[in-house]
C-alpha cells in the first residue's frame, strides 16, 4: 500500500487514536447512508471490528475465518461503500452509527 502512495496506520495506532479522540465526536444522531443496506451481515461484522481498531488477524480470530477471508471482506466493503482505505471505513462506521465510542450498534 505504501508503494502505491497509500497511508498505512497500524491497528494498535488506530486503537489509540480512537480512544484518544472518541470523546471529541459530536453527540448527534448518526447519518444513515443507504449503502449500509448493501452490506452482508458478515461485512457489517468486519466493519465493526475494523472500527474497533482490530487487525485482519484479530478479526479472523474473532469471527473464526481466515485472514484471507477478512481481506476479501475488507475489499468488498471498500468497493460497496466507494471508499479508499481502512481509515475511511473507520470514519464511515462512526459517522453512520455502525459503532459509537465505547460500544457497537446492532
Amino acid at each position: 500500500m505504501v508503494a502505491a502512495g497509500e497511508a498505512v496506520v497500524a491497528p494498535t495506532a488506530t486503537r489509540r487514536l480512537i480512544e484518544r479522540f472518541a470523546s471529541y465526536l459530536p453527540d448527534r444522531p448518526p447519518r444513515t447512508d443507504p449503502r449500509l443496506d448493501t452490506l452482508t451481515r458478515r461485512e457489517r461484522e468486519v466493519l465493526v471490528e475494523l472500527a474497533r481498531g482490530s487487525s485482519n488477524g484479530e478479526i479472523a480470530q474473532r469471527l473464526s475465518v481466515s485472514a484471507g477471508t477478512v481481506k476479501v471482506h475488507v475489499g468488498h466493503l471498500l468497493a460497496k461503500l466507494g471508499l479508499r482505505d481502512r481509515a475511511q471505513l473507520i470514519v464511515f462506521a462512526y459517522e453512520n452509527g455502525v459503532v459509537r465510542p465505547g460500544r457497537s450498534v446492532e
